[in-house]
């Protein structure tokens, strides 16, 4: 069994690479349904020899399918919101330890120590129902933050305007993460301009408002609160780790966790940096379940492993 220590201090490519190698052992032998897709594809542990011959798992199988590597009882099920009708996914975790050390070290990586600021959260379609990763986790950020002013608002959007302007006003470091249609709301009820404020979106219109290309959005966020960048958070339901973009839309990964950039024709190919292709994510914190996940997100990567979401696939939930 692989250690979280082990995991969480990641230091280097070749350290990624033999860790990700006894992940891939240890959940192709646990793991029977992701053995079961691995044999299928003739891909066995005597044929991986190197991260690009990994299979990855479709996403849509947290849907059909328990994917875990043990009998343990789950400590907690996370869901994936959905519209009426549609099946969501669900993700067995069995030892939230795991998620909580993912999202607190990463943070810490990205952001520095989350008492230095005041955590405000605006995730109205996410805290109307049970299971979500994201409020588990910022939840517990919101706790951790120790500010007396730090917490949730649902539609009480001229509260939050008040609190959000005295405390930038004060000098405080303040996040706000809010649902991208949620943020739109309230720039259309007031415009900031903010000095002390990271505004984070978590993607998402949730069917409330029409899509839009993310320049667009980012450029009608920033002219909103009178900031210069918008932060965001990559993360989802059958994940355990998130990225995070400072700005511009290019997103960091954490040292366990990395994106393969797959062939929009071929999933078992993939394509040259700076190539558009399905988003293959690699996330060690998901060692009970499974760390090899292809997404229907369509992305591009970079030289320096970060990368962009540029949408989804046709046709995807």
């Amino acid at each position: 069994m692989i250690s979280q220590e082990a995991i969480f201090s990641i230091a280097s490519k070749k350290e990624f690479e033999k860790i990700t190698l006894k992940v891939f052992r240890f959940q192709y032998e646990n793991n029977k349904i992701y053995q079961s897709f691995c044999n299928h594809l003739g891909k066995g542990p005597s044929i991986v020899k190197q991260i690009s011959d990994i299979p990855f798992l479709p996403i849509q199988f947290f849907k059909s399918d328990k994917i875990v590597c043990t009998n343990d009882e789950p400590k907690v099920v996370f869901t994936s919101s959905g519209t009426t009708g549609m099946i969501t996914s669900k993700h067995f975790v069995t030892d939230v330890s795991l998620y909580e050390n993912s999202y607190n070290k990463a943070f810490a990586q990205f952001y520095g120590n989350i008492e230095d600021y005041c955590v405000l959260a605006l995730l109205p379609s996410y805290l109307e129902r049970e299971g979500s990763s994201l409020i588990y986790m910022v939840e517990d950020l919101i706790q951790s933050s120790n500010h007396e002013n730090s917490g949730f608002y649902l539609h009480n959007y001229d509260e939050l305007i008040l609190k959000l302007i005295e405390l930038d006003n004060s000098g405080q470091n303040v996040i706000l993460i809010g649902v991208t249609y949620a943020l739109l709301d309230l720039i259309e009820k007031e415009k900031f301009q903010l000095k002390n404020t990271i505004i984070m979106e978590t993607g998402g219109m949730k069917g409330k408002r029409k899509e839009m290309i993310r320049e667009e959005l980012h450029a009608i966020l920033c002219n909103g609160f009178g900031v210069s960048k918008i932060h965001s958070e990559y993360g989802m339901t059958e994940l355990l780790s998130q990225a995070y973009s400072l700005g511009d839309g290019v997103f960091e990964c954490p040292q366990w966790m990395q994106v393969l950039i797959r062939d929009t024709e071929d999933a078992l190919t993939y394509v040259s940096e700076g190539k558009t292709g399905g988003i293959n994510v690699i996330d060690l914190a998901n060692i009970n379940s499974c760390s090899f996940i292809a997404t229907q997100d369509l992305g591009k990567k970079y030289p320096n492993h970060s990368f962009e979401v540029l949408g989804r696939f046709d046709n995807s939930d």
